[in-house]
Order: structure tokens, then C-alpha cells, then sequence
């Protein structure tokens, strides 16, 4: 058995089979560019695999034994709905295997589309030789190296979870790779991070039936979004039984090492008992370990330089997604792969998004496009902003999601849209809507004009838009 380097050729080497990087690699093979994707993991990234879509599974299983075991609690009286059921009870390794299943048909589809479009995927680990030349390493030690000429080099490596120095992974301290699959539930589980990841996961053991702590070292859980917002998911997480210890900071486990030592902002330090410990930080870009930095790069911190077309300070090595920093959304990444493919075949493409959604998938949801009413003022805008209650709109009632709002932010001069925010019960499939009116330059007369289907959660945005005018016809 030889390990002679092999080599090959293409005109788009792209590394990194993520949302951005199998987008990528699917337009510009319909484009009718050479392309190869190396990728060491699974094709779908953290989003497929373990991040959006498994995560989003699990809180879907969640809520519905969470509802289960609601309505058995009622007892005798049965729930407000009528609805009488006996003691259920969950099957946890059935509930992950059906999960895996929804992640193992979408990663199948992906290759599936690869193929179709002709894209040649190496398995394998990528280390840049060059800007124009990339050698890859299989996972099998005894097949030799293939060497990989490009013409155009795209980086998406995306990114990795933030680890604590004072509680690193291993044993009963898990990310959230390892929280999406339990083989166990454990009876109380300390979270570390209230952004959405934490408070998503949190809420998903709390409805699976563990006891949920959660320590935030800022003021307040969901600190990226406005307080307003986050009103209705601090009482909602309240209501379910979480803990929430804001302000505090975590110094690590204690010696018997079964609770995780707390400090609060008074320096008083306290235990919370934890058989399993998760660490949700944050995450940063994937950018070390495969030798980017022999291209010497401009960067912003860990994360890759790009301007409005995602090149990098080197000539046709381009870059996009988490690597690429903040905001580290998978449907960004998908946005900028499908624009790198075509500028590389010759079409005049910027990035330049009037607004890029943003969803919480806590209970309930959160939806921010755009501009709040804050940052439209630190923006020099002079704006005006509606909210439209949940409890005022039918739809919502009758899904016993009468908490939460839609807001909408305009212009005072011209009533142009500038963005919009909504918490409540499935507000997350009105981000479309949002998006949509912002991106195609809407003002409130044209929402508040716009006939919208009754009874469904989207009146809340016509609503809203009456709201701002002056006059809303169910508030």
C-alpha cells in the first residue's frame, strides 16, 4: 500500500459541507463550474446534523410530552380542552432514534443533490497547502493523500462551541452536540449560557421532565435581544419550573464534583446540584487547525474578513458563514454560497440584505427582522412603532397562545418598514412575511392594505401595521 499524494483538479474547491458550503456547491455545479466539496463530518454541517434541525426534532418531541403529561396531571377533571389521558410514558432512545432518522434523510437528500449535479465530494480533512491548492486526508490512515489544484478556493468551515476553562468538555459536561443525543435523561441538568442554544435546549429537558437550571453571567436571559421581547419567555420558562440564576458566574464543579459552584454578583457562592452539565456559550469560527493561517489572511479576531461579495484579502479565495463571524445563521451562509457561485460565473452579485431574520425556538418563539425601535434610533432613524397582542387575535386563542405580540417599526416620514419582531406561540413561520416586506421596500399602508386569511396568527401583522396608523380595528 503505497501513500503517494495523489492529485486532481478543479476550478471550485470549496471546504466544508455546511448549509454554505453544499448551497454553494450545488449553484455553481448547475452554473456549470468544476467543483469539489471536501468535508471530514456529515454533509449538512452543525445545522443538519447537530444543530437546527435535530434541535428543532427534539423540542417538537418535547412540547408534545410535555402536553401528554399536562393533560394527565388534570386528572379526574380533565384539561380545559376535555381532553383525559393516563400516565405516559417516554420511550427517550426511540424518541432520538426518530430524530436521527429526520437528520439521516436530510443529509441524504443533500448528497443526493450533490451527486445529481455532478459535484465531486471527498470525505476527508482539508489543510490549505496555498491559495490555490488544498491537500485532503480520509479518515482511513493507510489511503494516501489527495492534493487538490483549485482555481477558486472557497472557505466554510463554520464554527465550534465556546468551551469553559473552568468547566471543559468531558465526562458529565456536555455541548450541545452531545445534548441533542442523550442516551439518558438526567434528573437535573445545569445550563450554562441563557442565549437562544441554552434556553432552547433547557426548555427541552424541563418538558422531557428534568430539573432545569440555568446560570447567565449579564443581568438577564436572552441578553441579544430586547426586554421586551423576552418578557413572555422569562415567564413562560418561570411557569415551567426552570431556574434562573442571572448575574452569576460559574467557578466550576465542586470537589464531590455532582453541582457546579455559582457566584452571584454579591460574591456570594452557592452549589447546583447537576448530573449533567451543559455548556452553552456561545460558539466561534472554525478557523484553526487547517492551516489558514499560512494564507495570512485579514481577520477579525478568529473570525475571516470578507467584503459585500465574500472575498477574502486574497485574490479568489472567498469565505462565508460562522467562519466569517456574526450573525452565525445558517440561512445566511445559504445566501452567500449561492452568491459566490454566481459571481464566479460571471454574474454581478453583491450581499446586501435589506434584513436577515433572526428566530428563537424557545416557547414561546421570538422573530427579530430588521430594525427594534431601539437600534432605529442609535441608527439616526426617526421612527414609529405598533405592537398588536396575541390575545386579541383568534388564531392564537384557539392554540392557547394568547401571550406575545407583533410589532412593527416605520419610518415617521415616509411609513417605510424597518422591521419587524413578534414573540408568541409558531411566530417563527411569520418571519417569511416580515422578511418579504422589508426586502421588497413595503411601507404600513401596504401591510395594513393587504388582505390578510382569517382566523390565522398573520392578522397580527396587518394589525400591527393598522396600529402604527392610527387605526387597528381589534384593539
Amino acid at each position: 500500500m503505497g501513500t503517494q499524494t495523489q492529485t486532481q483538479s478543479t476550478t471550485l474547491l470549496v471546504i466544508g459541507g455546511g448549509p454554505g458550503g453544499y448551497v454553494a456547491a450545488i449553484r455553481a455545479a448547475q452554473l456549470g463550474i468544476a467543483t469539489t466539496l471536501v468535508e471530514g463530518e456529515a454533509l449538512g454541517g452543525t445545522c443538519l446534523n447537530v444543530g437546527c434541525i435535530p434541535s428543532k426534532a427534539l423540542i417538537h418531541a418535547a412540547e408534545e410530552f410535555h402536553k401528554v403529561r399536562h393533560y394527565a396531571a388534570s386528572g379526574a377533571a380533565g384539561s380545559a380542552l376535555g381532553i383525559h389521558v393516563s400516565t405516559p410514558r417516554l420511550d427517550l432512545a426511540q424518541t432520538v432514534r426518530w430524530k436521527d432518522g429526520i437528520v439521516k434523510r436530510l443529509t441524504g437528500g443533500v448528497a443526493a443533490l450533490l451527486k445529481k449535479h455532478g459535484v465531486t465530494v471527498l470525505r476527508g480533512w482539508a489543510r490549505i497547502v496555498d491559495g490555490k491548492s488544498v491537500e485532503v486526508r480520509s479518515a482511513d490512515a493507510a489511503a494516501a493523500p489527495v492534493r487538490i489544484a483549485c482555481e477558486h478556493l472557497l472557505l466554510a468551515t463554520g464554527s465550534e462551541a465556546v468551551a469553559l476553562p473552568t468547566l471543559p468538555f468531558g465526562g458529565m459536561v456536555v455541548d450541545a452536540t452531545e445534548a441533542l443525543s442523550p442516551a439518558s435523561l438526567p434528573q437535573r441538568l445545569v445550563v450554562v449560557g441563557a442565549g437562544y442554544i441554552g434556553l432552547e435546549l433547557g426548555t427541552v429537558y424541563r418538558k422531557l421532565g428534568a430539573e432545569v437550571a440555568v446560570v447567565e453571567a449579564l443581568d438577564r436571559a436572552l441578553p441579544a435581544y430586547d426586554e421586551e421581547l423576552t418578557k413572555p419567555v422569562v415567564a413562560a420558562l418561570r411557569k415551567l419550573g426552570v431556574q434562573l440564576h442571572l448575574g452569576c458566574t460559574v467557578q466550576g464543579m465542586n470537589a464531590a464534583g455532582d453541582a457546579v459552584s455559582v457566584r452571584d454578583a454579591q460574591g456570594r457562592q452557592t452549589e447546583l446540584a447537576a448530573d449533567r452539565v451543559l455548556v452553552a456559550v456561545g460558539r466561534r469560527p472554525r478557523s484553526a487547525g487547517w492551516g489558514l493561517e499560512s494564507l495570512h489572511l485579514d481577520m477579525n479576531g478568529r473570525a475571516l474578513r470578507i467584503d459585500d461579495q465574500c472575498r477574502t484579502s486574497m485574490r479568489k479565495v472567498w469565505a462565508i458563514g460562522d467562519l466569517t463571524g456574526e450573525p452565525m445563521l445558517a440561512h445566511r451562509a445559504m445566501a452567500q454560497g449561492e452568491m459566490v457561485a454566481e459571481i464566479i460565473a460571471g454574474k454581478t452579485r453583491h450581499f446586501a440584505p435589506a434584513a436577515v431574520p433572526a428566530v428563537c425556538f424557545t416557547d414561546p418563539e421570538i422573530v427579530v427582522v430588521g430594525h427594534t425601535p431601539a437600534s432605529a434610533a442609535q441608527a439616526g432613524l426617526d421612527a414609529i412603532d405598533a405592537h398588536f397582542p396575541f390575545a386579541a387575535n383568534g388564531r392564537a386563542m384557539t392554540l392557547e397562545g394568547g401571550e406575545g405580540f407583533v410589532r412593527v417599526v416605520a419610518r415617521r416620514d415616509n411609513h417605510l418598514v424597518v422591521g419587524w419582531q413578534a414573540v408568541g406561540r409558531a411566530v417563527s413561520e411569520l418571519s417569511t412575511a416580515f422578511s418579504h416586506s422589508i426586502e421588497m421596500g413595503a411601507r404600513l399602508e401596504d401591510a395594513a392594505g393587504t388582505i390578510h386569511a382569517h382566523p390565522t396568527l398573520g392578522e397580527a401583522v396587518q394589525e400591527a401595521a393598522l396600529r402604527a396608523l392610527g387605526h387597528a380595528l381589534h384593539v
